[in-house]
């Protein structure tokens, strides 16, 4: 069942200490020799040394979003993915999943592909997350959108290059087919589903696919793909109408419209 705060379910969750060693052992003996302490904000990265070959049903453009502590990586608690910007280093996940954290530099690292406990495209630091002002101000669940930018400290290298990006879709109907990717929380791969969308009020889209728990917030609905590059078309993440769903059976997203779109170019612009 998901958890309960106030009246939202969140799909993040949180493990216990346990669970937490338990889920992430794997990922900190691969990646401990190549991480090094940046200064107390800023969390581990991941050198190209620790890359290994991702298994099937890996998307390379998502990932898993981890806490960090002390420039350690702690437990991962929701799903983002790249998407196409001027600059190659944007994510999108859901605003909800970035409510504890600092506007710049929050202490949290983006892992794409993440695959029992290896980076097989290397660990990016979330250096700025940008949120609609009718979020921070309200959460509205129509704005339950979030971008991230990500970099390597001491390096140009930009994640769109390693991973490839999807491309964002604004203002795409209501109903149609979509495939969806989300990392639970209580495992170490991602699960992916496919299934049409139908409207959920004038804001919003549902779908039902089982298992989507707590992790998967931020998890893209991809739509399409381009038959020239394999890149699939992001038209919405887990989350919006009770921060992604009262049941794992059924997620919602919030509609990429204009303010997604306005959104988008302020995190290019960086402003």
């Amino acid at each position: 069942m998901r958890r309960r705060e106030g009246c939202a379910i969140r799909k993040r969750g949180r493990r216990t200490r346990t669970a937490w060693i338990a889920s992430t052992a794997a990922l900190i003996v691969a990646v401990l020799a190549a991480m090094w302490v940046m200064a107390p904000a800023a969390p581990a990265v991941v050198t190209p040394s620790t890359l290994t070959m991702p298994s099937a049903g890996v998307t390379p453009a998502v990932g898993a979003l981890f806490s960090t502590d002390g420039g350690q990586l702690g437990t991962h608690f929701c799903t983002a993915s790249v998407v196409d910007s001027t600059a190659g280093d944007l994510l999108v996940t859901a605003a909800h999943c970035l409510n504890s954290y600092r506007a710049t530099s929050p202490g949290l690292v983006f892992v794409p592909g993440y695959d029992n406990g290896t980076a097989p495209y290397q660990a990016w630091t979330v250096t700025r997350i940008f949120v609609d002002p009718a979020w921070a101000s309200a959460a509205d669940p129509d704005d339950d959108v979030a971008f991230l930018v990500v970099a390597q400290p001491g390096s140009h290298t930009r994640i769109e290059n390693v991973t490839g990006a999807e491309h964002l879709g604004i203002g795409q109907p209501a109903t149609g087919t979509v495939r969806v990717v989300g990392y639970p929380d209580t495992q170490d791969q991602p699960i992916s589903c496919q299934n049409r969308t139908r409207a959920f009020g004038p804001g919003q889209m549902e779908f039902d696919c089982d298992n989507y728990t707590d992790g998967t917030s931020g998890g893209p609905f991809l739509a399409g793909v381009d038959p020239a590059t394999g890149e699939e078309t992001v038209i919405g993440v887990i989350g919006g109408y009770q921060q992604g769903g009262d049941s794992p059976d059924v997620s919602y997203s919030a509609r990429f419209g204009p303010q997604v779109q306005s959104l988008y170019e302020t995190a290019i612009s960086g402003s």
